[in-house]
């Protein structure tokens, strides 16, 4: 017979009772946080700070790095130096102004941290004490600081600086009498070196050239430097890269082949240069960028991996000069790879679903600094030892993110018309459930030299948890998947590329996951210019918003300040008598605008030079004209996208705003920014 119990409950039961109320008090806060996680909504995402710029002290026990955090009040991101040692202790900010500073820069001996800073009128090196203490000025560069690089002395600092106006400019400043001669009235840039105890400072260059990069051999005896003869963009195929002694009055010309050079690098023994180019081995250029050696003496460049299929970032010589590090494109990630010079052998470091950035190399010490960006987390803060290949996580600098539910990434492969297997992201929304159909948002991005990857990115959050999937699809010109994929608009900009996008949709609406019905597409500069195409093409949208998109490549030839890559697209310029006027108008979505139906919104910054402003009135006023819903926006004071806190945030509220009451016929109340303390006031 059970026993039965009345009245008093047994001691064993008092007990179980007991242990179950203790653990329901420890454990309710983690509970009451788990219930509370919510989707980010735009606010959070461009409050959200930016982390970046890690870079190790000399003997690797600490590390520096910049974090940027929206400042509302100025409307505004702030960047500050912040410290922590590689054990993961020691956080410390560093830096306080009220304007902020630029990413900081380890003297060799440790002792100090310079940094760039527009304290004043101009940006000017500063430096503060790695012991603590108030950072002071070195430099009174009247033009302002661009760059710099410690000498390995510590006592030395080099520095590319801005010409500054001349007496006559300044008084013609002053009148108003200030007219200027297009694209001749710029100011260049040269070398110099200061005395980090006299505060002397000596001017390396002058002429009539620009001074774009350089990098000091690491025993500090020569220079190795970009010489362009303007400032203006498309100059950097004209320029070249030269060498000098730090104490010679001339540099010798090294290259003479009209490509852009960057990450330019001596080898440890002063017998190479290394740099990185977007060229073959024929020095013709829009290719995706690779390794190229010469020797310092002068010659023929070598392309050091002929046949290696990603795209090259930056790279740097080992220690010893044996190897080569540099950090690829591989599509929808980036990883580290080590090149061994002798034998051409290539070892991948690093593989995930995820993105390097700040690659930070201390050959003293053999050991890396690093960034690594996840769909999850936009940065946490790596050290690794380079041989063998160890890394060690230092910081998470974004705990906050554990207060919100994120969105799941998956990379995923489709077949385009012509076969040819297709690469990108699906971003499924928050709370999917598999059978079920959901609105899609085809974002395409920007270049189109570059790719969509399994990193963060705030805005993907915040749609996915207002209930729409995201497709990033990587189309024909994408870098990351080979020169022939890159190349693909070589002669006919739309070629594959909007087929790619299209067929995208096909198959997540085959998969059961798109709803053909609610689909909407978007994108800034070249997703802008896909944008504008995509909606003279197909009524397939409901919606659509073009960002800085180009209409009409004719006049976008003469607008721009950059045509280095759309002559290739369209096989040479359009002003002259054999000019492929046909390429340049049958891919021009002007043209097609009579076709458009679609809904679209579009939105531009006022003085963006890359994609200007009257690129977007053009579409707007052809939309218009044929009776389609349309709307412009203009961000003044803006370059080629937003950059002050309230027109991010408007830019992403308009533009949801617009894609919800087009694709779901739904209304939608705009996020507002945090109350400042001057609006409190009031």
């Amino acid at each position: 017979m059970k026993r039965q119990f009345h009245g008093a409950k047994p001691r064993s039961a008092v007990k179980l009772w007991g242990l179950f109320l203790t653990l329901l008090l420890l454990f309710a806060p983690l509970l009451s946080a788990q219930e509370e996680k919510r989707p980010m909504d735009f606010t959070d995402v461009v409050s959200l700070k930016r982390v970046s710029s890690p870079r190790l002290s000399p003997d690797g026990k600490q590390m520096i790095f910049t974090v940027s955090e929206a400042d509302w009040e100025k409307n505004k991101y702030i960047s500050h130096i912040w410290r922590i040692d590689t054990d993961g202790t020691g956080l410390i900010q560093m830096t306080h102004s009220e304007e902020g500073e630029g990413g900081g820069y380890w003297s060799p001996d440790g002792r100090y941290i310079a940094f760039i800073s527009k304290r004043d009128e101009k940006p000017q090196i500063h430096l503060l004490r790695n012991s603590g203490g108030e950072a002071f000025p070195l430099t009174q560069s009247e033009g302002g600081v661009n760059d710099m690089e410690w000498a390995p002395d510590s006592q030395t600092i080099f520095y590319t600086a801005t010409n500054p106006l001349t007496e006559e400019e300044k008084r013609k400043k002053k009148e108003k009498d200030d007219a200027i001669i297009f694209e001749h009235d710029y100011k260049h840039s040269h070398l110099w070196r200061i005395d980090v105890e006299s505060k002397e400072a000596k001017r390396i260059t002058s002429g009539d050239f620009t001074v774009q990069s350089f990098n000091l051999s690491r025993d500090g005896s020569k220079i190795v430097y970009s010489k362009a003869p303007t400032p203006l963009y498309d100059d950097v195929l004209n320029a070249e890269i030269y060498i000098r002694d730090v104490n010679d009055k001339e540099g010798t010309r090294i290259t003479n082949n009209h490509i852009y050079e960057t990450s330019i690098e001596l080898s440890p023994d002063n017998q190479k240069i290394l740099f990185v180019a977007d060229a073959n081995q024929d020095f013709e250029n829009y290719y995706q960028s690779t390794l190229f050696l010469v020797p310092a003496q002068g010659g023929t460049p070598e392309l050091i991996l002929p046949n290696f299929q990603y795209e090259i970032y930056s790279a740097t010589w080992s220690a010893d000069g044996s190897h080569i590090y540099f950090t690829a494109n591989m599509g929808v990630h980036s990883e580290i790879f080590s090149l061994e010079l002798e034998t051409k052998e290539v070892n991948q470091l690093t593989n995930g679903d995820q993105v390097i950035y700040g690659f930070d190399y201390k050959p003293q010490i053999n050991t890396v600094a690093f960034e690594k960006s996840t769909p999850q987390n936009p940065g946490t803060l790596w050290t690794a030892s380079m041989k063998p290949f160890k890394p060690q996580k230092v910081h998470n600098p974004y705990t906050e993110l554990q207060k919100f539910k994120l969105a799941s990434y998956e990379a995923i492969q489709w077949e385009s018309t012509d076969g040819k297997m297709v690469e990108g992201i699906l971003i499924y929304p928050i709370g999917y459930e598999e059978g079920k159909r959901y609105p899609l948002l085809v974002h395409t991005h920007g270049g189109p030299m570059s790719s969509d990857k399994m990193n963060f990115e705030g805005y993907d959050h915040a749609r996915a948890g207002r209930g729409y999937a995201i497709l990033k699809p990587n189309y024909r010109g994408s870098t990351g998947y080979g020169n022939e994929v890159l190349r693909d608009m070589v002669g006919h900009y739309f070629h594959h590329a909007d087929d790619d996008v299209l067929t995208g949709v096909d198959y997540l609406v085959e998969k059961g996951i798109a709803d053909p019905e609610q689909t909407g597409t978007l994108g800034w500069s070249a997703g802008g210019h896909m944008t504008n195409w995509l909606v003279t093409q197909t009524d397939r949208f409901k919606a659509a918003s073009s960002g800085a998109g180009a209409s009409n490549w004719i006049s976008m030839y003469a607008q721009s300040d950059v045509r280095i890559y759309r002559t290739p697209w369209f096989g040479g310029d359009p002003w002259h008598e054999d000019s492929p006027l046909e390429a340049y108008r049958n891919h021009s979505p002007i043209f097609h605008v009579h076709k458009a139906t679609t809904p679209t919104l579009i939105l531009v910054g006022e003085n963006d030079q890359r994609v200007p402003m009257p690129q977007s009135v053009e579409m707007y006023r052809g939309l218009k004209a044929n009776g389609v819903p349309t709307e412009l926006v203009v961000f003044p004071r803006s370059g080629h996208g937003p950059r002050e806190l309230r027109h991010r945030l408007y830019k992403m509220n308009k533009e949801f705003h617009w894609l919800e009451k087009y694709i779901r016929g739904k209304d939608f109340q705009y996020d507002q920014p945090p109350e400042t303390e001057e609006e409190e006031k009031q």
